[in-house]
Formats: C-alpha cells, structure tokens, sequence
C-alpha cells in the first residue's frame, strides 16, 4: 500500500535528520532519482528542515534582521514544497495515464500529493510529540496532556494512511479520477506580487 511506503521513508527520513539535527545539513537521498521513493524521501527532508527553521524563528529575543533571514529561508522552502508536491501528483498522472475513468467517476477534493503532504506532516508531529512525552523536565500534567495529543495524532494518521489508500484504489479502478490544479502562489512571483513588480 502505498500510505505504507509513506510512512516507512518518513519515518527514516526524520531520524536520518536527527543524527545531526542541522537545518543546513546536505540530504543524502538513498533512492534513485527517478522513482517516488525518491521523492517521498525529498518531500519529507524539506518538511523536516522547515519544522526546525519554524522553531528558530519563534524565539520572542531574536535578532530582526536574523528573523527576517530565517523567513526568507522558509518561503524558499515553502515553495521547494509545493514544487516536489506537484513532482509526486505527475508522477501519479503518468502511472495512472492508461486508466480510463467509469462515466460516473468523481474527482477528490484532494489529490494524492496533497494527502501525501498532509502524512509527512504528521509523520513530524507524531515524532516531536513524542519527544515531549519522553521528557524528564515537565510536571506530569505535561507529559499527560502530550501523550493524549500523541494518541489522538496516531489515530489521525491510521484514518488519512486509509484515505491515501482508498483513495489510490478508486483511480486504479476507474471510480475516481486525478483532476489537478497547480498552487500558483502569486507572492512569490515578480509579475504578479505587486510589491515586487512595482519595484521593477
């Protein structure tokens, strides 16, 4: 299955970063370049490095201008994002291309890629969660009240690992099909935030 695959390279791929735990650390990506593993694994090295640049750039005593530098890092990586997100969903339509849709078949509010997203996010919280439920610094009320958050997370990513799945079956069978819709994020784009062509 393929929420399996998922959450298998997640997994790995947020230990792997956790050896070190340095937002500017080179990936080392294990699987070939032109496979969804691949992608999968990039996907989740760029959530995982952007989960840490969010931390940094939270602290209430840091400096404007290094706050400023961390935002610029992490629109970079948002759109890095979006960008291997829409890498996967090509990736889907050109394995599903040969599928020809039930007349009666539906589009998904979702596409695969963007449920994918949504796994390797969780795939984060669950891990960090975690982490708080190990703490020997907080009271037990902390502990308590994180441990129900980690329960609630991992029942979340049991029903959205389904939902992929179910989701993936119902296009190879031709009951639904992948409609998919570029993100077309304007304030990243000299010609259409007007802040920025204004300033040509």
């Amino acid at each position: 299955m393929i929420s399996s695959i998922c959450n298998k390279i997640y997994e790995e791929v947020i230990n792997n970063y956790h050896l070190h735990n340095n937002i500017d650390q080179p990936i080392q990506n294990p699987y070939s370049i032109n496979t969804l593993e691949h992608l999968l694994y990039l996907k989740c090295w760029i959530d995982t490095a952007q989960w840490h640049m969010e931390d940094v750039v939270r602290n209430p005593n840091i400096d404007p201008v290094e706050g400023l530098q961390w935002k610029r890092k992490i629109d970079k990586s948002n759109q890095e994002r979006t960008d291997v997100v829409e890498y996967i969903d090509s990736y889907f339509l050109e394995e599903f291309a040969n599928i020809t849709p039930k007349e009666d078949a539906k589009t998904n509010s979702e596409s695969p890629a963007w449920v994918i997203d949504r796994l390797s996010i969780l795939a984060l919280k669950v891990f960090h969660m975690k982490e708080e439920t190990l703490r020997t610094d907080s009271p037990t009320e902390h502990f308590q009240a994180c441990e129900i958050k980690l329960n609630t997370l991992l029942m979340q990513r049991t029903d959205l690992s389904l939902s992929l799945d179910e989701l993936i079956d119902a296009i190879k069978s031709g009951d639904k099909y992948m409609k998919v819709y570029k993100q077309m994020k304007m304030y990243n784009d000299p010609n259409l935030n007007p802040v920025l062509y204004t300033k040509k």
